[in-house]
């Protein structure tokens, strides 16, 4: 069975006017080795930390060999990166003092999994100890890991911007529809509200788009549910997938093998999560607004999802996604069920 999000790119072979690679459907290329060389040095200077002992931070990008590239071939994008990177961190403490230390990164690649890459984080070899570098070996750590997880979610994203071509009409044939957005059953007693149809811009064309909601209860608290879907071993563990998720208005996510991403536009403790949010199928840089809207009903968390710009023939596909992947495997994996609306 095909994974959420996924479709039959075949449709794409068809004629152009402009006598275009449409789709890039023959093998191309695209060089990331530059783009990627200031990506990773702009997401690791801005890596800081901040303790009871004093601030740690990133203060240079030493060494970055390697290469990253992204291959298109039959609609398909194919990531290559390969990546050893030294820094330095430099800690300063309450009174002042400074102390430095290294950054170790020797296998940023595709071949290995974020949650078991191997970061080195150590004090400099003439530096004395200090508690600074237990700070930046355990809060450091994490926060470098995430720098390099925005970094990949940035090269699946940003940098692909182009390589999916649009047909000649700048709009995708009926065919493809029906291939990548199957109809799904759905009972109507599992939607808040009615349907209605609207249009909106992505990539300079007009696509038709609609709004829907949905509601359902969870057997927790809004702060438990609220850091479902907020912290990223949370949001793996539900999912069954990897995920890159930055906790933070304006932060990036990625889930369920690319197949979603977005950015937190908002974020209201214990309350609401307001944000962009698109299926990787979806016309280039297109979103949806999601808002969810945490209510606390003693014993239980009544969820309210509001969607708005979503394709209006991908609505089913979205309704039953947020159903399947969020609403149930939330409940499944952290026994969180109650009886849907």
């Amino acid at each position: 069975m095909a994974k959420w999000g996924e479709g039959d790119p075949r449709w794409i072979v068809e004629e152009r006017a402009d006598a275009t690679n449409v789709n890039n459907w023959h093998w191309t290329e695209r060089d990331a080795t530059g783009w990627s060389t200031d990506k990773l040095k702009e997401l690791l200077m801005g890596v800081r930390v901040e303790g009871e002992q004093g601030v740690c931070e990133v203060t240079a990008v030493d060494t970055l060999d390697g290469e990253a590239s992204i291959n298109n071939r039959k609609g398909k994008l194919i990531f290559f990166y390969e990546w050893n990177i030294k820094a330095t961190w430099t800690g300063t403490t309450k009174s002042g003092i400074k102390y430095k230390g290294s950054i170790e990164v020797p296998n940023l690649s595709d071949e290995n999994d974020m949650d078991d890459l191997d970061i080195s984080v150590a004090l400099g070899k003439d530096e004395p100890l200090t508690p600074l570098a237990d700070l930046m070996k355990k809060e450091g750590e994490k926060k470098i890991r995430i720098a390099l997880g925005s970094y990949i979610t940035h090269l699946k994203s940003e940098f692909t911007q182009g390589m999916i071509l649009p047909s000649a009409n700048g709009m995708p044939s009926q065919k493809q529809q029906q291939q990548t957005a199957p109809k799904a059953k759905m009972d109507k007693s599992q939607t808040g509200s009615s349907t209605s149809a609207s249009s909106t811009v992505a990539t300079g064309v007009k696509i038709p788009t609609c709004k829907f909601s949905l509601k359902d209860n969870f057997r927790t608290a809004p702060e438990e549910l609220y850091r479902v879907f907020l912290h990223p071993e949370m949001v793996r563990a539900f999912t069954h997938a990897d995920a890159v998720v930055e906790n933070h208005r304006g932060g990036k996510f990625r889930l369920l093998d690319g197949n979603v991403s977005g950015e937190f536009l908002d974020l209201v403790q214990d309350e609401k999560i307001v944000m962009k949010w698109r299926f990787k199928t979806w016309p280039c840089e297109h979103y949806a607004t999601v808002t969810l809207t945490l209510k606390d009903k003693g014993d239980e968390t009544e969820l309210h999802l509001d969607a708005r710009g979503v394709p209006t023939n991908e609505e089913e596909r979205t309704k039953e996604g947020w159903l399947r992947y969020y609403f149930q495997g939330i409940k499944q994996t952290f026994g969180f069920g109650a009886q849907l609306y």
